[in-house]
């Protein structure tokens, strides 16, 4: 029973998206074909049937002729100038009436009424139904006298659900027309979004590559250096040079392949090494010993316990303190020295990183300090840098507030 109810109602889907199909590739053919019939329709009319409800049968044929012609003939332009043919069909409407033939040909301008109400502002219906009114009021009232209304009422109840079918389709089209601009505009967002999303990723690679390559690299060059005067008078530091330069390549690398195994295996088939635990305040010692070790003389005050934070502002702490010595090792000079101090305040943490490099000798606004300043943000924090008072060294203070997550953490 499915299959036979469901098989009409499939088979006159498919042949109205054929007939929508065709209308819309060849418009002009349509509406050719649809005017030729309903031309041979009123033409069989005036072949004699019209004497049949006319007041007058015994007009020409030839007037009869013509006002059928007139009738459909100007429908080939209903859906470009519908008020215009509507108007043409009143002239021969008035013709009709007048005379006493009441062709049926005039319910043709039913189509027009149609298409003003399916294109037209509302506006335009009142007068429609006016022009629609005016010719069957003169015929009702010349040959039916006192029964005027039985020919006025059903006719204009007609136009009237003519025009209802007409708004309602309209209603439908503009509905699904609005739901494919909706659509259309989701789509653009959630185009936009993933590029943004993209672009923020690439971001936030940049700063992981720039901080591991960068500080790492900057270790490793301070190790190579020392190496190379240390082998002269002394080889066993030169040997402990090249150990320390090992193990800080294998951390670079360790680093590098957890930050592209993550970008390269989904979350369930990712790699022990890309769930390696990031950096926390606890992997400061670790990392202040390997800048010593790389030739720059730093102390450090840390409180103990370390305060609670989140993992990402406890990276952002890690990234930022790092960044700073970079900076030191790479431009503060051969007897600079550096101090990192981490004290708790009641509202969050503050850090800060000061070296004894010259003023002249020390970066201004490059992407290491751009990224440091990017990632204190994300935790609603603020990264201020510059040169002491006096020009005696470089200073970078971060600030990161301390919330109730945090604290629960």
């Amino acid at each position: 029973m499915t299959t036979e109810t469901t098989a009409p109602s499939r088979w006159t889907q498919q042949l109205t998206t054929r007939v929508r199909a065709a209308d819309a590739a060849r418009p002009w053919l349509w509406d050719a074909v649809l005017t030729l019939g309903w031309t041979v329709a009123a033409l069989v009319d005036a072949a004699g049937g019209w004497r049949n409800i006319a007041r007058v049968p015994t007009l020409p044929t030839a007037l009869v002729v013509g006002l059928s012609l007139a009738f459909a003939l100007p429908l080939y332009a209903r859906r470009r100038r519908p008020t215009t043919v509507l108007a043409v069909t009143t002239a021969a409407a008035f013709v009709s009436e007048a005379s006493g033939a009441f062709l049926q040909a005039a319910f043709l301008q039913a189509l027009p009424l149609f298409h003003i109400a399916l294109s037209r502002p509302p506006s335009r219906l009142p007068w429609a139904f006016a022009l629609l009114a005016a010719p069957l009021l003169t015929g009702a009232l010349r040959f039916d006298g006192d029964a005027w209304d039985l020919h006025v009422v059903p006719a204009m109840w007609g136009y009237l659900i003519v025009a209802l079918i007409g708004i309602t389709v309209r209603s439908r089209r503009d509905h699904t027309a609005g739901l494919v601009d909706r659509a259309r505009r989701l789509e653009v967002e959630r185009d936009q979004e993933v590029r943004l999303a993209a672009a923020a990723e690439r971001a936030r690679i940049a700063r992981e590559m720039h901080d591991i390559i960068g500080h790492n690299l900057s270790v490793i060059t301070g190790l190579a250096d020392g190496g190379r005067y240390a082998a002269a008078k002394s080889p066993e530091r030169a040997a402990q040079a090249l150990d320390a330069i090992g193990t800080t390549s294998r951390q670079a690398l360790d680093e590098l392949r957890r930050l592209l195994g993550v970008l390269s295996a989904p979350d369930d088939d990712a790699p022990s090494s890309a769930r390696t635990p990031q950096p926390t305040l606890e992997d400061l010692a670790s990392l202040l010993e390997g800048v010593r070790k790389a030739g720059l003389p730093v102390t450090s005050e840390l409180p103990a316990p370390l305060p609670p934070l989140l993992p990402g502002a406890q990276l952002t702490v890690y990234r930022v303190v790092q960044e700073a010595l970079t900076n030191t090792l790479k431009h503060a000079g051969p007897r600079a020295t550096a101090a990192v101090r981490l004290r708790t305040a009641p509202d969050g943490l503050l850090v800060t990183v000061t070296d004894t490099g010259t003023p002249s000798t020390i970066p201004g606004q490059g992407q290491g300090l751009t990224g440091m300043r990017e990632r204190a943000a994300l935790y609603d924090g603020t990264l201020d840098s510059g040169p002491l008072p006096g020009g005696a060294g470089w200073q970078v203070r971060l600030r990161i507030p301390t919330t109730p997550e945090d604290d629960r953490s």
